[in-house]
């Protein structure tokens, strides 16, 4: 009994904060669907008139962040005015974008449109959530027409890929992905490069393994749960926008980006990268990164 009792205490452990999380996202759609009953709301969920409900659900986030991972955001100033695409890495859970969501929101009262994953949209009881933070399918068409709106859009080329089988060597797994940059081509708009320091040390996942790899690939669904959830230090950093440039063509601008984003060193321009990252320690160290919250100084 005491055996069973203490296996089950450290799977629970490995799990917990993971499942916290994702308890706290389907409560926020439930607030959210209270508030539209009570007030009666009927408005697109883009529009102003949900922005005291985002406040509310930024400032919860915001809280969270502060406490559990000494959550900083530097580089804001780098975002245009207008309308952009941000490309960031996909860690094991994309916390760090919740994070970066929230504090943006609160700073700015900007909202950020984000391309999700097509399994987004098959978890039940999230709807209007997705609809309130600017969740989308993201298909060249959704994308353009936001960023002739004004908005910052937002993807992750290794998207759950990256999510799944990306490691604390922080490799990008982007395959031949480069829709974003087309898109930007085609908006006349720049590439903003977003980074989160030690989202890999916050939250893991197990050692790929064939099968799964196999699994994801035919069903394009993530079988594999994320485990973790230490409280580590959390930067997110802006870097510089890659400005719009006629001249140039989707593979330089998918290099050139990478290359802003992360300061790689390419072996090859289709092979996955080892990250030489100015803000990451390669490999990730967990307990570096837990030492990082009493660091007051900014790398």
């Amino acid at each position: 009994v005491v055996i069973v009792s203490l296996t089950i205490s450290a799977i629970l452990g490995f799990f917990i904060v993971p499942l916290t999380i994702l308890f706290f996202i389907y409560l926020t759609n439930i607030l959210l669907l209270i508030y539209q009953k009570n007030g009666e709301v009927k408005a697109d969920p883009l529009s102003d008139v949900w922005d005291s409900a985002r406040k509310t659900i930024a400032s919860f986030w915001d809280i969270y962040a502060r406490i559990w991972h000494g959550y900083e955001l530097h580089g804001v100033e780098n975002l245009p005015e207008g309308p952009g695409i941000l490309v960031y890495y996909h860690g094991a859970i994309p916390i760090d974008y919740l994070y970066f969501l929230s504090r943006l929101f609160l700073w700015k009262k900007r909202l950020c449109l984000s391309v999700a994953d097509h399994f987004v949209f098959r978890l039940p009881g999230l709807k209007l959530l997705l609809e309130v933070t600017g969740i989308m399918l993201g298909t060249r068409e959704e994308c353009l027409i936001a960023l002739k709106n004004g908005h910052l859009v937002s993807i992750s080329p290794g998207g759950v890929r990256e999510a799944l089988f990306s490691d604390e060597s922080y490799r990008l797994m982007w395959g031949n992905r480069k829709g974003f940059a087309q898109v930007a081509l085609d908006a006349k708009v720049p590439i903003i490069p977003m980074y989160t320091q030690n989202v890999r040390e916050g939250y893991r996942m197990f050692k790929e393994r064939r099968f799964f790899r196999q699994l994801y690939e035919s069903t394009r669904l993530p079988f594999t749960p994320p485990y973790g959830g230490l409280p580590v230090k959390f930067r997110t950093y802006i870097g510089e926008p890659i400005p719009y440039d006629p001249n140039i063509t989707t593979e330089e601008l998918v290099e050139k980006v990478c290359k802003g984003n992360f300061l790689f060193s390419f072996q090859t321009k289709t092979a996955i990268q080892t990250l030489i990252s100015k803000h990451q320690t390669i490999p990730g160290s967990i307990w570096k990164a837990l030492l990082e919250r009493f660091d007051k100084c900014c790398k």
